[in-house]
């Protein structure tokens, strides 16, 4: 299955909000690239208060922060004028060419870099192809698009064999 690599997040956690980002930043992180939904807010929501705190948090860091999304214009623009970021709209991920001017703009490179988004294909795949660390969030709200909702169900199975690899690398340690 090495060919659902690929696909495979650096790391799988229930939220955003769980990242300790005051820990990335000690550990050389200058820059976090974030997809909006489902990964900050639930589809189509304006930011609210946990996320534009959250915003705050990593501006405070001096941590540079960036929106990349596939979505069009003003609802990137939005979202990124609540949250006080740059953007990058119909970003085109898994392309890496965003993923890319995204560091630039910022004055990040791939090891300074995080990227945080909720889909396998698109999200962590372009940032995988493009040398980023990445976390994978599980979508903050069920309700999304049928064409989203066919890509969860190819990314269960990628998941699942994540998941039994993660194991394997658990029991190789332990033994």
């Amino acid at each position: 299955m090495s060919i659902l690599k690929q696909f495979y997040p650096d790391n799988y956690i229930d939220s955003t909000y769980q990242i300790d980002f005051e820990q990335m930043q000690k550990q050389g992180i200058r820059g976090v690239i974030f997809d909006i939904d489902n990964t900050l807010v639930p589809h189509g929501a304006p930011a609210d208060e946990r996320s534009r705190a959250l915003f705050l948090e990593l501006h405070r860091l001096g941590i540079q922060t960036m929106l990349l999304s596939n979505n069009k214009e003003p609802r990137v623009k939005s979202f990124a004028d609540q949250v006080h970021t740059s953007y990058i709209y119909k970003a085109g991920k898994p392309a890496i060419g965003n993923y890319e001017k995204a560091m630039k703009l910022m004055g990040t490179n791939r090891k300074t870099t995080l990227f945080v988004g909720d889909q396998l294909f698109t999200d962590v795949w372009g940032a995988n192809r493009a040398g980023i660390t990445t976390y994978l969030v599980k979508p903050i709200h069920p309700k999304e698009e049928i064409q989203i909702v066919l890509k969860r169900r190819l990314e269960w199975i990628v998941l699942y064999f994540y998941k039994k690899s993660l194991m394997k690398k658990k029991r190789g340690k332990a033994g």
